[in-house]
């Protein structure tokens, strides 16, 4: 952040355990002047975009890119939006329970704890010391006595404070139309796991409603006339981003800054990169490689860096974190890199039938009856203490050395983002089994998706096959589209097959060749009358994809054939705003001299002017 408070993006929207809508103050670093609005304003974490930087919404509007790593420009004053919470523990004051946010402990009185609303609130003994714990299991911070400690007053969305509607607003007209405004009578909890996350008002036109300050990012209000929040001790702050002060994980179990191996075979890669960011060649330097975690986009998925400077978007379903075993986890012990299992887990068994014999002296021993289980998925039933598994597959349960077999999902089916480990392993089971379902539909998409053109072609020739049918949530023509598999799309073709069906996302063929980076795709999609516009439930037109996955190929063949270069996403954002965001001068370049339009302001009121002048790119600024 050399350059001060940069463009905001919500690229990469994590769950509300990880600092996201914590609400936050300037910290010991802070050189942005009055951009908070001058000292003890309050804002909200929007997202991360790097372990080195974080995006915040100040309650006066004001959106921009700070430093949480090295330098530390940001205090965290309040966490409990965020959900984090401490088990088993209650306020001796307000009788909080459990208290959620930062826990402070007294030091002097046994067994007495404070919420932080108390504990800045002057409750208890103001001579006794207290430990901060910011998250469970974290280290205690004993903090100086508060009687000896300097106060700051609070300022921004508290009771009494005049607003108006904000970044994320999505209400229609119920503050009385845009520009209208209300004021704050009380802070509530946007939901029982997200306390202190939301602003009740009374608008001028009579209306009255809660609205989101906090809950997982979302400003929906911005104050024109701030008020006073009480007062808090800011040196007992964490300081935002520092170790210890909380970990940003997505709902796959991975943070930023986690080592990560790709461990499955080949096939199951590929099938499990569908929507996922696709599967390229360039990838094959993954395989067997370590490489670390550095984004999670909205989708949930894992951006990973690797040695090579390379960074390469996936299903986090294909990812296994690099831990440390524990005594009490089962571990592989003939493999370098430790993979921890837990009963519930999915695994794939081995597909070496040598291999797996080998394997299997002295873990429960090799069966001829165990043939049909090799590279089929099973469940974790039983770790014994050895650590064999006991793993149910094909209707049967064998044990096997844990060597033998490769983990595809954790338990609670948190690995590929999902928030049901049943539709997970559905899911997996339809995509690896190999035995025919009857399904024309399964066959059509998995045909198009392994780029059988010939499979195709026989398969639409059947009376009931259906060119646009839907597996898995997509149709052939996405899956290859995804894939580059062009000779099936003009199968396809043949069949005239519908262009703009959309997924459950509502992107299109055409925007599932941009996450492929399949610039090829985009030119036959495109003579297919294929529509280069169209836009997803998120208003992002395949452009917007490229630009935001950094496919080069694909915004200069979509510019080059004619596509609409300025746009707006549902956030107001152009391709132009993206690529100024991602750093692409490249791109930047190439949507100039396709006459993007510059004056364009997004949700925020930044036009990409106003983007390059706070990033410090002299690109755009003339």
């Amino acid at each position: 952040m050399d350059s001060g408070a940069g463009a905001t993006n919500r690229g990469l929207r994590l769950n509300i355990t990880d600092g996201v809508g914590a609400r936050v103050v300037r910290g010991p670093d802070w050189k942005w002047g009055k951009q908070d609005g001058g000292e003890g304003h309050v804002g909200t974490v929007r997202n991360f975009e790097s372990p080195e930087e974080v995006v915040v919404v100040w309650d006066n509007g004001t959106a921009a890119n700070y430093r949480c790593a090295g330098a530390y420009d940001l205090r965290a004053l309040d966490s409990a939006p965020t959900g984090i919470k401490h088990d088993g523990t209650m306020c001796d004051t307000c009788r909080q329970q459990p208290i959620f946010g930062i826990r402070w402990k007294c030091a002097e009185c046994p067994n007495y704890d404070l919420c932080s609303v108390c504990y800045h609130g002057d409750k208890h003994n103001l001579r006794h010391r207290f430990y901060r714990i910011t998250v469970p299991g974290n280290e205690r911070v004993l903090q100086e006595p508060r009687r000896k400690s300097k106060k700051t007053t609070a300022r921004g969305i508290f009771p009494g404070a005049r607003v108006v509607r904000g970044v994320d607003w999505q209400w229609e007209d119920q503050d009385g139309g845009n520009g209208r405004r209300g004021k704050v009578t009380e802070i509530q909890d946007w939901s029982a796991a997200s306390p202190r996350s939301a602003a009740y008002v009374l608008w001028d036109n009579g209306a009255k409603n809660l609205y989101r300050v906090g809950f997982e990012g979302m400003a929906d209000l911005k104050v024109v006339n701030d008020a006073k929040g009480g007062s808090f001790y800011r040196e007992h702050l964490p300081l935002l981003g520092e170790q210890g002060s909380g970990s940003r994980s997505g709902p796959c179990g991975l943070a930023i800054g986690d080592q990560v191996n790709v461990d499955l075979d080949l096939e199951i890669v590929q099938s499990l990169q569908h929507g996922h960011g696709g599967w390229t060649d360039g990838m094959f330097e993954c395989l067997g490689t370590t490489g670390t975690v550095v984004g999670i986009d909205e989708d949930h998925d894992i951006v990973v860096s690797y040695p090579s400077g390379n960074r390469w978007t996936f299903n986090p379903a294909v990812l296994t974190k690099v831990n440390t075993p524990s005594s009490s986890t089962a571990v592989a012990p003939e493999t370098t890199a430790a993979v921890l299992f837990a009963v519930g887990d999915l695994v794939q068994i081995c597909s070496d039938v040598e291999r797996i014999k080998v394997l299997q002296r002295g873990h429960g021993e090799w069966a001829e009856a165990m043939l049909p289980t090799l590279g089929k998925i099973g469940r974790v039933q039983q770790i014994y203490h050895d650590n064999d598994l006991k793993v149910e597959v094909c209707g049967t349960s064998w044990t096997y050395n844990p060597s033998a077999v490769t983990k595809v999902a954790s338990a609670d089916g948190a690995t590929n983002g999902s928030s049901s480990g049943e539709r997970l392993s559905a899911l997996l089971k339809k995509l690896f089994e190999t035995h025919v379902s009857g399904d024309v539909n399964e066959e059509l998409v998995k045909a198009a998706a392994n780029g059988d053109a010939s499979k195709v072609d026989e398969i639409l020739q059947r009376p009931d096959a259906d060119a646009n049918g839907v597996f898995a949530g997509h149709t052939a023509l996405q899956a290859a589209s995804q894939n580059g598999h062009i000779e099936v799309i003009k199968v396809l073709m043949k069949y005239k097959v519908d262009m703009e069906v959309e997924d459950k996302d509502g992107d299109r063929a055409v925007h599932h060749a941009a996450f492929g980076d399949e610039p090829g795709v985009i030119e036959l999609l495109h003579r297919g009358s294929g529509d280069l516009n169209a836009r997803n439930k998120r208003r992002q037109t395949p452009i917007h994809i490229g630009v935001n996955k950094g496919h080069i190929g694909v915004v200069r063949t979509l510019l080059d054939l004619g596509c609409h270069p300025s746009l707006q996403d549902s956030e107001g954002d152009t391709a132009l705003h993206d690529a100024i965001s991602k750093k692409r001068d490249d791109m930047i370049s190439l949507l100039l001299e396709h006459n993007a339009d510059i004056t364009i302001a997004n949700n925020n009121g930044f036009t990409s002017l106003h983007h390059a002048a706070l990033r410090g790119n002299p690109r755009l600024v003339f």
